[in-house]
């Protein structure tokens, strides 16, 4: 399946039964006071995100990472719902890809936004993997859409038209190439009144400042909150869903020493595993009515990128 599209043109082609009654059947008479038995609960319904988390089309090795990423928690604080609009900026493999997607798939819409060009072999990768997940598996991801974008200028298309945009660690891609302020602003036009950002990104420590951790994929939250208040949003809440205390954001590789990438390979990788993943600001913010639409930035490259 290869649905490629102007985000635009993705977004515009965007009784009861009666029960049967039964007469009363009269009481018998009796000495011995009536005993009923309470009525039971009925179990309540599989929700469609419950029902994504434990698709057969998720690997086991995908769910074990469901402890380090809790995606329920998640998507609940950013206000991802039945009927939503989604547009998830550069989902790399597609992680969350795979339970947005089924999840949305009756119910709302959910879009993949890729860079146009993907110049790294690692971006590359992850859109040819997405790409090959969608089309093997059309019950799942049929509905599903792609929108190609290009970083150094990024028009994601029709204004006002997504409740929810949301990205998963990239933005310390976007830091180191410069992309930045101009894609932050994209989201702000994309997104209805209202509508939410969600980003999740790997935290420095306390008091680290981006010009000396910028390599290591680690940014400040401070930096990640401004980069989105400059471009119109307004913080609506940061969460503790993502944390990792054990995450001590000190390694010869930066954050890609921790798993999933454990890029020393079998040195030390039981430490590492032991670790779990990156430590991780959460954030939401929220584009308030009425605010100006801000222009996009269009002088910066697109360099190679990490999850």
């Amino acid at each position: 399946m290869k649905r490629i599209l102007p985000l635009a043109i993705v977004f515009a082609l965007v009784g009861c039964a009666e029960r049967a009654t039964q007469a009363p059947v009269p009481a018998a008479a009796s000495d011995q006071p009536a005993t009923t038995t309470p009525p039971q609960p009925a179990a309540a319904p599989q929700s469609r995100l419950d029902a994504a988390l434990a698709g057969a089309w998720r690997s086991a090795e995908n769910k074990a990472r469901d402890a380090y990423r809790h995606p329920a928690q998640t998507l609940a604080f950013f206000d991802v719902k039945d009927g939503a609009t989604v547009v998830e900026i550069t989902p790399g493999g597609g992680w969350y890809a795979e339970i947005l997607a089924p999840m949305l798939k009756d119910n709302g819409n959910y879009v993949a936004a890729i860079p146009l060009d993907a110049s790294s072999d690692y971006a590359k990768r992850g859109n040819e993997r997405l790409r090959a997940k969608f089309a093997a598996a059309p019950d799942q991801f049929g509905a599903a859409k792609f929108a190609e974008f290009d970083p150094k200028a990024p028009d994601l298309g029709m204004e006002g038209a997504a409740d929810v945009v949301l990205t998963f660690r990239n933005v310390h891609n976007w830091t180191g190439n410069g992309t930045a302020p101009g894609l932050f602003e994209a989201f702000f036009r994309v997104l209805k009144p209202g509508g939410v950002l969600g980003v999740v990104e790997h935290r420095a420590a306390p008091g680290k400042d981006l010009e000396s951790i910028k390599d290591s994929g680690y940014l400040p939250t401070d930096y990640v909150i401004k980069l989105a208040t400059d471009a119109g949003f307004t913080l609506a809440g940061q969460s503790e869903i993502n944390a990792n205390p054990k995450d001590t954001k000190d390694y010869p590789e930066g954050v890609w020493t921790l798993p999933p990438s454990l890029a020393l390979k079998e040195v030390d990788r039981e430490k590492y595993l032991a670790i779990g993943e990156s430590d991780r600001m959460t954030l939401k913010f929220v584009k308030p009515a009425g605010d100006k639409i801000f222009k996009q930035s269009n002088d910066s490259g697109l360099a190679g990128e990490k999850k």
